[in-house]
């Protein structure tokens, strides 16, 4: 399912406009990228948790020389999926 299905989906699930079922997924998208980006944890019971990773720098090796590089240190995003979710999909 791409974006565009998605919000097809919510317009007939919810009875909305395209451009109303659009626009509430874009908010919801941008509310989470904000505070994960924050550092805050976004939950939705039953669905998920959006938490931000930090990863340490390291020293790893070039595949093609086999020389030492610096691996500079930088943040991720983990998304863990709730127990609803986890039993819809099994």
């Amino acid at each position: 399912m791409n974006k565009a299905e998605l919000v097809d989906h919510i317009a007939d699930a919810a009875s909305l406009s395209k451009k109303d079922a659009e626009a509430a997924l874009h908010h919801l998208m941008e509310g989470v990228k904000a505070a994960v980006a924050k550092g805050e944890k976004v939950t939705i019971p039953g669905f998920g948790a959006w938490s931000r990773t930090e990863r340490k720098a390291r020293t790893g090796r070039n595949p093609r020389t086999g020389e030492p590089v610096q691996i500079a240190a930088s943040k991720g995003v983990k998304f863990t999926a709730g127990a609803g979710f986890k039993s819809a999909v099994r």
